[in-house]
């Protein structure tokens, strides 16, 4: 961010900030306005440096002050950040998809200071209470027994499970879109690896035909890496039906599996 937009503060000059920050055991921000710093760098260097703290200080102090979510959104216009995801995404689609994820996000972050209407919150108090609320759901998590475990691809490395279920196995989920649209799948790959070999007994994927984004319903593809599976070790329920009287049996036996985890 410290150089975006383009502000002339290169890599050189904050690895010498950095090391400077570092020998004086401060912060990046405190070793700007020091004295000590003019035998680091050049004047017009600090003079940058200390131009963009003097701007986040400023914006900060605003977000206690003011309306939170218009500085926010004067915050991102100042930085021009929809101009450079254009920029530098592969694709419009992809600057698009990353710029809505931040819109998301400060949606999200409205939805929870505007749970208490009668009290405008600080930047600093949602985040505390965001905190606050992680760690009520820690603590309902530990006290848990005997329920389904929803974890991320990443979490669940080194863990294994008797039956596992791994849910919207689709292009642009599964394979990620922005990993599509940068030729680097590999990485994704990895991670379906890493899914299915979490299954001691079963694994059983699940797609939607069709999703809805933006209003618009649109057609889904199973992931390409259902495709690299070996044939003789899938069963697809759409293109190989199952016997009526077999899927009875499977699912009077699964509720019964079900009902034995909590008893």
């Amino acid at each position: 961010m410290v150089n975006t937009p383009r502000r002339e503060i290169g890599p050189t000059t904050l690895a010498k900030l950095g090391g400077y920050a570092n020998q004086r055991h401060i912060s990046l921000f405190k070793a700007c306005t020091e004295m000590g710093l003019q035998e680091q760098l050049s004047n017009a260097s600090i003079k940058r440096l200390q131009t963009f703290c003097r701007w986040v200080h400023k914006t900060a102090l605003s977000m206690q002050s003011g309306d939170t979510f218009a500085i926010i959104d004067e915050f991102i216009q100042d930085i021009n950040y929809t101009q450079w995801l254009q920029e530098n995404s592969k694709s419009p689609q992809a600057a698009e998809r990353k710029l809505k994820n931040v819109n998301d996000l400060i949606e999200w972050l409205q939805r929870i200071a505007n749970k208490d209407e009668n009290e405008e919150k600080t930047l600093d108090e949602i985040v505390a209470k965001i905190q606050l609320m992680d760690i009520l759901e820690r603590n309902q998590d530990e006290q848990a027994d005997d329920q389904v475990s929803l974890m991320t691809l990443h979490a669940a490395k080194g863990l294994e499970f008797p039956h596992v279920f791994l849910i919207g196995i689709e292009e642009n989920i599964l394979p990620h879109q922005n990993s599509i649209d940068t030729d680097n799948i590999e990485e994704e790959r990895r991670l379906a690896y890493v899914g299915i070999t979490r299954a001691q007994q079963s694994c059983t994927f699940s797609y939607c035909t069709h999703r809805k984004r933006y209003g618009d319903i649109n057609e889904s593809d199973p992931s390409r890496f259902l495709s690299e599976l070996p044939e003789e070790d899938l069963e697809w329920t759409s293109k190989h039906p199952v016997d009526k009287s077999e899927q009875q049996s499977r699912s009077r036996d699964n509720i019964a599996h079900l009902k034995a985890l909590f008893t």
